[in-house]
């Protein structure tokens, strides 16, 4: 599915799907989407989207662990400086909104409780053994690396689409996103720095 060479043609027809598809799950969910409208859009048939990734669900599979290797390379995390990682995904989520809500809808539909994925599929290794480099040489806060890891996210989708306070859009004023960057950053670099005690 998708991994036989594509003549220029095929590649851009699959690339028509992935980029179509991925503004249909991101906005119906995928019991939402519609097989239909995407192909219509994609300008291509069923058939074809079939043939290059299986039914419905495979199509989400492939635009959904895309997006999440798409945040890992585009925000490598730094784990000496997990405050501008935040500040980074933050940026990150302002300029791909429909990342974030792949990632939702993944949890409303598949998997309510746990790892967002199948331990196979995690993309967190990496994450996880920068965290604790950090900490052994005592820049980051004694912890589970998991659990910091999911606390800095979490900070730095204070402000995401999923926020069940407020959605921030690429749109406002570029000083209100640097007010949040700022504490943002103050944020994460308080609870995450080494030797700092809060009671």
């Amino acid at each position: 599915m998708g991994e036989r060479p594509l003549s220029s043609r095929g590649a851009a027809t699959y690339q028509r799907i992935l980029d179509v598809a991925t503004q249909e799950f991101a906005q119906y969910g995928i019991a939402g989407a519609r097989v239909e409208r995407i192909v219509a859009a994609a300008r291509t048939n069923k058939a074809q989207l079939y043939a290059y990734f299986g039914n419905k669900d495979g199509l989400f599979d492939a635009i959904f662990f895309a997006s999440l290797e798409r945040i890992v390379n585009v925000v490598p995390i730094d784990a000496g400086d997990l405050a501008d990682w935040a500040v980074r995904l933050y940026d990150e989520y302002l300029r791909r909104p429909d990342l974030i809500r792949l990632a939702t809808w993944a949890r409303l539909e598949r998997r309510p409780a746990g790892h967002l994925v199948e331990e196979s599929d995690r993309l967190d290794d990496r994450k996880l053994r920068a965290i604790a480099e950090a900490q052994a040489a005592g820049l980051v806060r004694e912890g589970d690396p998991f659990d910091l890891m999911a606390m800095v996210i979490a900070m730095s989708m204070a402000w995401s689409p999923v926020s069940n306070v407020y959605a921030a859009t690429s749109q406002e004023p570029a000083e209100l996103h640097d007010q949040r960057r700022a504490l943002l950053r103050e944020s994460v670099r308080s609870a995450m720095t080494a030797g700092v005690r809060n009671s």
